[in-house]
């Protein structure tokens, strides 16, 4: 007859396999179960302290899940783009990087036009003058 197990005594024996390094550090004689059964429940399973214990197989298998969720996000997007719409933001970026373009070649052209290093005398920020 098997005996039913308290909900949190489960949850922690589906960490353990996702954690087997802790299985080796029992066996070990490092720690006991009820040590990393306390750890568990004070600290919970999201804690850095059980980083070490990961197989880095499912390490791995997260990185790639993670990855999988990143680009399932960006083909979602896409797909959800009206194209007329997206053209018409792009023209708007172009016409305003035509125009900042267009500024800058302005105040280029006016530091061409004068002599370098000198500001002509009404220009100049600061004007001294003898009493």
């Amino acid at each position: 007859m098997a005996k039913n197990l308290h909900p949190s005594v489960e949850k922690f024996k589906r960490f353990v396999k996702k954690h087997p390094k802790i299985i080796q550090e029992v066996r070990n004689g490092q720690k006991t179960w009820k040590e990393f059964y306390e750890e568990w429940y004070l600290f919970g399973e999201d804690d850095e302290i059980w980083e070490k214990y990961k197989n880095e197989k499912n390490e791995k298998v997260d990185q790639t899940e993670k990855m999988n969720s990143v680009i399932n996000k960006i083909v979602s997007t896409i797909k959800n783009m009206d194209v007329n719409e997206m053209q018409q933001h792009i023209a708007n970026v172009q016409q305003a990087i035509t125009a900042i373009q267009n500024v800058i070649g302005q105040f280029q052209g006016m530091k061409q036009s004068q002599p370098s290093g000198t500001l002509p005398h009404d220009q100049h920020p600061f004007s001294f003058r003898k009493d």
